[in-house]
């Protein structure tokens, strides 16, 4: 009989040592063991978008498979709208945000930021006439909550809502803004396919807002899932992966400072 319940004690052990072998190094940092639950806007191009097909696709989607893949995780996706983007990661619907985020120092002190994987520029968008001379009071559209709401007011801009950027582009086509304020890349990737259009940018000078690192956010309590994304980034970095990637979708590499 000692001998039998040995032999089931023993077995026990080999299958959770297997299980535990199994597991991605990660899994009990993240939502679903083995999985990384991903959060992003996915309207968002050439950072994340649906293309023709309706398959999501874009720079980051692309980061996001690479780096979950080089973690031992399965990638999933998880879409929403910006308003409700961060507060989806606080209650834990997802693992980490890919979505272009600022290392934004407010923040910080609620969530944690991984390793930056590109510099992203500001950029004012708009049809001839406006300057950062006479944009004080002018109508300017952005997201709510965003980086480049804050920095429409930082040029004495009248701020007004807009949900992603094709909404942007579309106010100041109807004269609805004077202009907006958003990414220098997701702006070059709209103009490839709207060379007809009026619509320019001037970059917003460093007084207002410097080039800013893009990076992962993840919850503060996700130490050992950070750590590990940060390696897996750096690691991408190295090889020339993300370069490789920014060339695909900027047509540069904007992977550093």
């Amino acid at each position: 009989m000692k001998k039998k319940l040995g032999l089931i004690l023993a077995l026990g052990l080999v299958a959770l040592t297997l299980v535990a072998c199994g597991q991605s190094k990660s899994a009990d940092d993240t939502k679903t063991p083995g999985t990384l639950t991903i959060g992003m806007e996915g309207t968002y191009a050439p950072y994340a978008y649906r293309d023709k097909g309706g398959k999501l696709t874009g720079f980051e989607v692309e980061l996001a498979k690479e780096t979950a893949k080089r973690m031992g995780l399965k990638p999933k996706f998880v879409t929403t709208g910006w308003d409700s983007l961060i507060a989806g990661l606080n209650s834990n619907e997802y693992d980490v945000i890919f979505n272009d985020m600022w290392v934004n120092p407010a923040r910080k002190k609620q969530f944690s930021y991984s390793e930056p994987y590109i510099y992203n520029k500001s950029v004012l968008i708009s049809k001839k006439g406006l300057t950062m001379d006479n944009i004080k009071g002018k109508t300017i559209a952005a997201g709510t909550g965003t980086e480049n709401w804050t920095t429409a007011e930082k040029l004495g801009a009248k701020v007004i809502a807009a949900p992603d950027f094709q909404t942007d582009m579309d106010m100041i086509s109807q004269g609805r803004a004077d202009g907006a304020v958003n990414s220098e890349a997701a702006f070059n990737y709209w103009k490839k396919s709207h060379q007809d259009s009026d619509i320019s940018y001037q970059v917003i000078p460093d007084k207002f807002v410097k080039e800013q690192p893009i990076a992962p956010m993840l919850n503060k309590k996700s130490t050992k899932l950070n750590q590990d994304m940060a390696k897996a980034i750096k690691a991408e970095h190295e090889d020339g992966t993300i370069k490789k990637l920014s060339m695909k979708y900027f047509g540069k590499d904007i992977t550093k400072e």
